[in-house]
């Protein structure tokens, strides 16, 4: 789930092993814009990175259009617009969109290349937040590096025994 501001707000365990680049060691929320313009690991992960880059800042152009006195958006558009050059010249174009469905590809440090069909699902209540659902073709090397990242995941983060 993530917000207007790009925070990653909660992950299921597949989520949190698959977003390990952006997330890190925990420190700080973890933030897509963030991750996508002052993180060079972004270029890797985001295989199709200008298209990854033009469709962050579109989404965070339609948020700022819905709230134009959310504070915490300004000041991350101010962050990113004094640290990034890509930013600037992006948010400069003025384009808008959702984000809503496709497929994306990502390469994972851990398994590698993904091609991952997405839709994000607004959550009605809480307007700017959404929620972000991957999946793979069932029986694609996709799934199959899915399989790996889940099964490193647990072993990442193994379960909490029951009493």
């Amino acid at each position: 789930m993530r917000d207007q501001h790009q925070d990653l707000l909660a992950t299921n365990a597949l989520g949190r092993a698959f977003y390990s680049p952006l997330i890190g060691d925990g420190g700080r929320t973890p933030n897509l814009a963030r991750f996508q313009f002052l993180d060079p690991a972004s270029r890797d992960f985001y295989p199709d990175w200008e298209a990854f880059a033009a469709m962050c800042v579109a989404i965070m152009r339609a948020e700022a259009g819905r709230d134009p006195h959310d504070r915490a958006l300004q000041d991350l558009v101010g962050e990113l617009s004094t640290r990034s050059e890509t930013f600037r010249a992006l948010w400069g174009a003025h384009d808008v969109r959702t984000h809503g469905s496709g497929t994306k590809r990502f390469h994972h440090p851990l398994v590698g290349e993904l091609t991952l069909a997405y839709e994000e699902l607004a959550v009605t209540a809480e307007p700017g937040q959404v929620f972000m659902i991957y999946t793979a073709e069932p029986g694609s090397p996709s799934a199959e590096r899915l399989r790996l990242l889940v099964s490193w995941s647990a072993d990442q983060h193994p379960a909490v025994p029951q009493r």
